[in-house]
C-alpha cells in the first residue's frame, strides 16, 4: 500500500496507524513525527508565512480566495510518480489543503488509478470517525480500531475527571486579526474538559466575529489557539488579546499541536483544556503546551 496524505493531519493519522513506511507523499507543513521528510517526496508546496503577522496572513488568504486561487500547490509530477493506491485529501477547510476535487482531476489527468480519500470532519466524533476510515482504506482496520479504542478511553478519563465541577465558560480564540470564536470539534474538547465553550460554532465553520462580539460572551477563561501556529507564536498572540477580556484569565495553546489539526493528538488537547480548567483534577499538561498570559 502507498499513501499519499495532502494535509497534515492525515499524516498524523497515517503514522499513529503505523504507516510510516508506506506514507510515500506528504506537504511542506507535514511535521508528525520529526523525521518523517527522510525518503518521503513534499508533492504540496505552499508560501511560507512565518514572516507575515496574522493581519496580512488574513489578507493574503482573502485575496487568494477571492481571486479564486489555490493556497497551496499541488506537485502533479512528483505525485505521478509516487504511483500512490490511496491519496488522502479533504474538503473541510481551503485554507488547511488543497480541496479533493482538484485532487481528483489531477489523478484523472495523471492516469492514477489511487483512491481519493476526503476527510472532512466537524465534530470530535466524526474526527475519530475518519481514523476508522483510514484504518479501513489503508487495509489495517484492526489497528484503527485498537487506537480509536485508546483515544475514547482517555476521554473517558478526562470526563469523569471533572464530573459534577463547576464548568468554567471559555472562549477560543482561534485567529486574532481578526478574532475569529472557534468552531468544528473545539467546543466539544471544551466539553469534554469540563468547560461551557461561549462565543463558539460547535460543529460548524469557525466564523470572523468582533471583539466586543467575544466580550459580550462573559468568558472566565480564554483560549488563544491561532491556527498554524505552536506556543511561541500564541503566546505573542495573546499578549495582544489580553486588553480585551479584563478579569479572564487568558492562556495560550500550543494550536497544532493540540487542537486545530484533526488528528489523534485532539485528545492531547482535550487532556491539555482540562488542566487548565480544573488543574486538580487532571495531570499537568506537558512542558511546551501551554502558558498563562494573563
Amino acid at each position: 500500500m502507498r499513501v499519499v496524505s495532502l494535509l497534515p493531519s492525515a499524516t498524523e493519522i497515517g503514522y499513529a496507524l503505523g504507516l510510516g513506511d508506506e506514507l510515500v507523499g506528504v506537504t511542506f507543513e507535514c511535521a508528525v513525527p520529526a523525521a518523517y521528510r527522510a525518503g518521503t517526496t513534499v508533492v504540496v508546496g505552499g508560501r511560507d508565512t512565518r514572516g507575515m503577522s496574522p493581519g496580512e496572513i488574513d489578507t493574503y488568504v482573502r485575496a487568494q480566495l477571492a481571486a479564486g486561487a489555490d493556497l497551496y500547490t499541488l506537485h502533479a509530477g512528483a505525485l505521478a510518480g509516487l504511483n500512490p493506491d490511496l491519496i488522502l485529501t479533504q474538503d473541510l477547510c481551503r485554507v488547511c489543503a488543497l480541496p479533493s476535487g482538484r485532487v481528483a482531476d489531477a489523478v484523472d489527468h495523471l492516469g492514477c488509478r489511487a483512491e481519493v480519500l476526503s476527510l472532512d470532519p466537524y465534530t470530535l466524533p466524526d474526527v475519530l470517525g475518519t481514523i476508522l476510515a483510514v484504518g479501513a482504506a489503508a487495509r489495517v482496520p484492526d489497528r484503527a480500531e485498537a487506537l480509536v479504542d485508546g483515544l475514547r478511553a482517555r476521554l473517558a478519563a478526562v470526563d469523569a475527571a471533572v464530573a459534577g465541577r463547576p464548568r468554567r465558560r471559555v472562549t477560543v480564540v482561534e485567529w486574532v486579526d481578526p478574532p475569529f470564536g472557534a468552531g468544528h470539534w473545539i467546543p466539544d474538547l471544551v466539553r469534554v474538559a469540563g468547560g461551557e465553550p461561549v462565543a463558539a460554532h460547535p460543529g460548524a465553520r469557525s466564523t470572523p466575529t468582533t471583539w466586543p462580539a467575544l466580550h459580550a460572551a462573559r468568558p472566565e477563561v480564554v483560549l488563544v489557539a491561532p491556527c498554524g501556529f505552536h506556543l511561541d507564536g500564541a503566546v505573542a498572540q495573546a499578549a495582544t488579546v489580553v486588553p480585551h477580556f479584563p478579569g479572564a484569565e487568558v492562556w495560550a495553546l500550543d494550536a497544532d499541536g493540540l487542537i486545530v489539526r484533526a488528528g489523534p493528538r485532539l485528545v492531547d488537547g482535550a487532556e491539555a483544556i482540562a488542566a487548565i480548567l480544573h488543574p486538580d483534577a487532571v495531570p499537568a499538561p506537558p512542558e511546551g503546551a501551554v502558558r498563562r498570559v494573563a
